[in-house]
């Protein structure tokens, strides 16, 4: 898949540009805060219906305009493809394909499948367990539209839950039904999220001893509890307990994902370095993941990659991402002409990239 031209209006701090992209490498240069990562923002935007900030879509829109654009054009299996979104402070936002509307949304997960690497990715290591089950939800939903459609449903019966809990209800009829509708989902999820991070981690543990030369033994398992008796007669049981706190305490949505290195949590005891490399490998392994299970090379979003890792673990993900026969399209930003030039130079594309000098959210051409 080949994103070839890419159109914004007024989206966060970028007025109006249009950018016809390289099949092969394309980088964005600047200081911080000039509008690179908003770039890969909107790329991103476009496959995930979402920002990979968490932003909410009114705070996608540039200040004081009525609402933000976006077109793109890709080459997709052989086709030529549009994707068109409009954001509006207030309304439902229009996502378009081909010059279709979506009725839902969830319709277009794993279509156009965009990977980023950036440095909140740290919060997978550092941060809470939301974080990585959010991780791991999307890498699912892309994979499996069923999924998609189990988490909706298990999470609105769980918030159903939650307010009875909050009103203090002792109608046990209505915890019953919905209770049962928790069982259903929730062990489909606990089930599929088993299932992929142990794919995950098949192809996560390679790409980390390659970018660490081999020193480092890194691991990921998916933490959940044992409902011997179903997730259903658990809930049932600590409803009293739940009641006192008014929130649902046991089910997938408390899960997570344990990270190691050398046996022990990454959260705790790994350096920068070390967590930097954790999530490179961990969203090369979702590349490849999605790669195989969709049939078609995501684009690969690297933003500001190479803070915070050696010269070694620097050189090594070059060599990695330089595999072609592994990855597609790259967008990379970085605030060094420098390093953006040795990449390249490293990736064997010298005659076949794109570089662009972002300043104040304005994209102007530079010399290769």
């Amino acid at each position: 898949m080949l994103l070839r031209q890419l159109v914004l209006s007024d989206f966060k701090n970028i007025e109006a540009v249009s950018l016809d992209m390289s099949p092969k490498i394309n980088c964005f240069l600047g200081n911080n805060g000039m509008g690179k990562s908003n770039l890969l923002d909107a790329i991103y935007y476009l496959g995930n219906c979402r920002s990979f900030t968490g932003a909410t879509d009114p705070m996608l829109v540039r200040k004081g305009a009525p609402f933000a654009a976006l077109r793109a054009s890709y080459f997709r299996r052989g086709l030529d493809e549009e994707l068109q979104a409009a954001i509006r402070p207030g309304q439902r936002k229009i996502f378009k394909r081909n010059g279709k509307a979506y009725q839902r949304l969830s319709e277009h997960l794993g279509a156009f499948p965009t990977v980023l690497l950036s440095p909140a990715d740290m919060e997978l290591t550092g941060g809470e367990p939301a974080e990585r089950r959010k991780f791991i939800d999307s890498i699912i939903a892309q994979r499996e539209s069923l999924y998609f459609d189990n988490l909706v449903r298990y999470n609105n019966a769980l918030e159903q839950r939650n307010k009875l809990l909050r009103d203090e209800s002792d109608d046990d009829s209505l915890f019953d039904a919905i209770e049962a509708q928790l069982e259903i989902a929730g062990q489909y999820i606990i089930r599929r999220r088993k299932a992929n991070i142990a794919e995950l981690e098949a192809i996560f543990r390679p790409y980390y001893q390659a970018i660490a030369d081999g020193n480092e033994d890194a691991r990921l398992e998916y933490v959940t509890s044992d409902y011997p008796d179903g997730l259903a007669a658990r809930l049932a049981a600590m409803r009293n307990r739940d009641r006192a706190l008014h929130y649902t305490a046991s089910g997938p949505h408390r899960d997570d994902i344990a990270m190691t290195v050398d046996a022990m949590p990454v959260r705790r005891t790994a350096s920068q370095g070390q967590a930097k490399t954790f999530t490179t490998a961990l969203r090369f392994a979702q590349y490849e993941l999605l790669r195989e299970s969709l049939g078609i090379k995501p684009l690969l979003l690297l933003d500001d990659i190479f803070d915070k890792l050696d010269a070694g673990r620097v050189e090594r993900i070059i060599a990695l991402v330089g595999r072609s026969d592994t990855f597609g399209q790259i967008f990379i930003t970085d605030t060094n002409r420098r390093h953006l030039d040795e990449t390249v130079a490293s990736l064997g594309a010298s005659g076949d990239y794109r570089l662009w000098l972002v300043e104040h959210g304005s994209f102007s051409t530079l010399e290769a």
